[in-house]
């Protein structure tokens, strides 16, 4: 089958496996459509911290069964989308229901080879049918479910003002869902066009370029106060210590992006606010769920979102031009 490998940072690698052979209790997975994620340009430009090479990327995916263990609940030629997040059962995390944050958690495409690739062997239980969703769509429900789950994490209610730092796909998607339970989102990003999206695509109440003047149009915007939910998902740490001073006094601080090393902000500052600092990872069955019925229901502008598609056979020689801010892509999707 043909698989394309990331072997070092910004080099790319189509070979020929062997397709994979399933284990017991393993669905064998025809992939079909995979979605292009930050991580996965954080992998090709060697920025991402939990990950070692060569890797196979691609953890947002849809496909089709092609083998399932009899009497089990998926049959040959269901369609699926996949929850990447590989986890063990059983540890603290696990018992907790925080699956997506497992101790010995394994993210396909990242710890382990993900769907950049014609087939792959999974667990069953982490394969679900994609009842009521298109092939397109079902690849992207994991982004998605990733700003649903920090939207769920900060508990955002109707009416609260939420600022989402980074215009990148996860932070739409917190737009989105933040949006959906009735709140008042403004995004902050420093490209233009990525603003011009939200304000004309997800509906966001107000879009403020990053600049000289832009921490005076946000306390002006909200009379001083500033926001009750701040959520960055910019993966850049210098963004991720100045969003701190946007959190109104009892509000909250939401970290979804992550970057190698340490952050750090002024603790007086932290402390005068009461600020809740909460860490976002992954998502959970959950907020899959959220998703689909969002989706289902025609609340996420998926079509619109999709702005960009190439064949797995190109992906070597082509998938460097999705780092071209000047191709405006959103999310691009991988035809098997």
């Amino acid at each position: 089958m043909l698989t394309v490998v990331c072997e070092t940072p910004g080099n790319l690698r189509a070979e020929q496996r062997a397709r994979p052979v399933c284990a017991p209790g393993e669905v064998l997975v025809r992939v079909r459509r995979v979605g292009v994620c930050g991580t996965d340009l954080h992998i090709f430009g060697g920025t991402q911290p939990f990950l070692q090479y060569p890797r196979v990327m691609g953890h947002e995916f849809s496909g089709e069964v092609a083998e399932a263990p009899q009497g089990g609940r998926l049959a040959v030629g269901d369609t699926v989308y996949v929850m990447p997040y590989l986890s063990c059962g059983q540890c603290i995390a696990c018992r907790k229901g925080k699956t997506n944050c497992c101790v010995a958690i394994q993210v396909l495409g990242v710890h382990r080879d993900g769907a950049f690739c014609e087939y792959l062997a999974l667990p069953e239980q982490f394969v679900h049918k994609a009842e009521g969703v298109t092939l397109d769509q079902a690849a992207m429900v994991e982004f998605l479910a990733i700003g649903a789950h920090a939207v769920r994490r900060a508990q955002v209610l109707a009416g609260q003002r939420v600022l989402v730092v980074g215009a990148g796909p996860i932070g739409m998607a917190a737009m989105i869902f933040a949006g959906l339970r009735g709140a008042q989102v403004t995004a902050l990003d420093a490209r233009q066009d990525r603003l011009d999206f939200c304000l004309r695509e997800l509906g966001v109440a107000a879009a403020v370029t990053l600049g000289t003047d832009d921490e005076v149009q946000l306390r002006d915007a909200t009379h001083g106060e500033y926001f009750d939910v701040v959520m960055d998902a910019t993966g850049n740490a210098k963004a991720m210590e100045r969003g701190l001073q946007f959190v109104c006094h009892g509000g909250s601080y939401v970290l979804i992006s992550v970057v190698q090393g340490s952050i750090g902000f002024s603790d007086p500052e932290f402390h005068k606010r009461e600020t809740t600092l909460l860490g976002s990872r992954n998502a959970t069955a959950e907020d899959f769920e959220t998703v689909l019925q969002a989706m289902r229901a025609g609340q996420v502008p998926t079509a619109a979102l999709n702005t960009h598609r190439m064949p797995l056979a190109d992906v070597p020689a082509d998938f460097a031009q999705l780092l071209d801010p000047a191709r405006g892509v959103v999310k691009a999707l991988i035809e098997v």
